[in-house]
C-alpha cells in the first residue's frame, strides 16, 4: 500500500548529470553514462510522452543543467553537494544521471538540510550498505551506510536485492532498512511510503536481459515493468532522484541507456504530478 502525503510538490525539476566513477569498485565506465542517456533524450527512435500522458519535450518546467564538472576526483563530492543544494535552493527537484552509486551520499548531504525527514526508495541488486569496501568508506558499495549512520534520511526501502551477506544483512538490522529482496517481491502492494519520498535506481537492479550495460551482472532481477509499476504506484511527494550505474562500456546497441531514459521519462512524469 501507498499511502498519501499532503505535502504539495513542486513541479520545477533539474536534471544533472554527475560523471563519477572513481569509486567503482569492478569496472570503470559510469562516468560515462550522463552523456548516453543525454543522447537518447535526443534521440527520435521515441517520442518524449510518458505513459501517465505527460510530453516531456521542450517541458516548461523541466531545466537541463547538462554535467557537472570539477578539477580533481577528490572534489567531486564537495562539488556535488554544492549543486544540488543550489537546485533545492531555487526550489528545485534534482533529476540526476549517474555516475556510481556513491554519489547519492553527497546528494543527501545536500537533501537531508531542507528535507530532513525523508523516505528513500532503492531499486538495486546490492544494499550497498558495506561500512567499507578494499578500504574506502565512500565506495559505491556503502553510500547507504554513510547515509543512515548520519541520520540523513528517516527510512530506507530496498527492492530487488539478490545478494545479502551476512555483513550487510547487519548493517540493515543495525539501520532498520526496510528490505524486499528479490526472491519475495511480488508488487508495488508490499510497498507502504510515508512521503517525502527520494527515489535512487541503481539499473542493475534490473535482470542483465533488460539491461546488460552494467558493471555488476546479477541475474533474476526485475524487469523493466516492475519498476515502472512501483514508480506508478507512488502517490506520495517525490523529491528527487537519480538514476546510476549504467556502464556504456557494456551495453549492446544503446539498450541499457535507453532504458534508462525510459525509466527516467517515467519517474520525470511522476515528480511533475502535483
Amino acid at each position: 500500500m501507498i499511502t498519501k502525503d499532503r505535502m504539495q510538490s513542486n513541479s520545477k525539476i533539474s536534471l544533472l548529470g554527475i560523471p563519477f566513477d572513481a569509486y567503482s569498485s569492478h569496472l570503470k565506465g559510469a562516468a560515462k553514462a550522463p552523456d548516453a542517456i543525454w543522447e537518447m533524450i535526443k534521440c527520435e527512435s521515441a517520442n518524449q510522452w510518458t505513459e501517465l500522458g505527460t510530453d516531456l519535450k521542450n517541458h516548461p518546467g523541466i531545466n537541463q543543467l547538462g554535467n557537472l564538472s570539477w578539477e580533481n576526483d577528490s572534489e567531486a563530492f564537495d562539488k556535488i553537494e554544492e549543486k544540488i543544494s543550489s537546485v533545492l535552493a531555487a526550489d528545485s527537484k534534482p533529476l540526476v544521471f549517474g555516475g556510481d552509486h556513491s554519489i547519492t551520499y553527497p546528494i543527501f548531504k545536500a537533501i537531508n538540510q531542507r528535507h530532513p525527514k525523508i523516505t528513500i526508495l532503492h531499486f538495486d541488486a546490492h544494499p550497498d550498505l558495506y561500512d567499507e569496501l578494499d578500504g574506502n568508506p565512500l565506495s559505491h558499495a556503502c553510500p547507504f551506510a554513510r547515509i543512515m549512520e548520519n541520520d540523513l534520511a528517516e527510512h530506507l526501502v530496498q527492492v530487488g536485492i539478490r545478494t545479502l551477506n551476512e555483513h550487510q544483512r547487519e548493517q540493515a538490522e543495525k539501520f532498520n532498512v526496510e528490505i524486499h529482496e528479490m526472491k519475495d517481491w511480488q508488487g508495488p502492494h508490499q510497498l507502504t511510503l510515508e512521503g517525502p519520498v527520494y527515489v535512487s535506481i541503481d539499473i542493475d537492479a534490473l535482470d542483465p536481459a533488460f539491461a546488460p550495460g552494467v558493471s555488476h551482472h546479477e541475474p533474476g532481477g526485475l524487469s523493466v515493468r516492475q519498476i515502472i509499476d512501483v514508480l506508478h504506484s507512488i502517490n506520495v511527494p517525490i523529491i528527487g532522484a537519480d538514476i546510476v550505474e549504467l556502464n556504456p562500456n557494456r551495453d549492446i546497441n544503446g539498450m541499457t541507456a535507453m532504458v534508462a531514459t525510459k525509466l527516467y521519462k517515467e519517474l520525470c512524469g511522476k515528480m511533475l504530478e502535483r
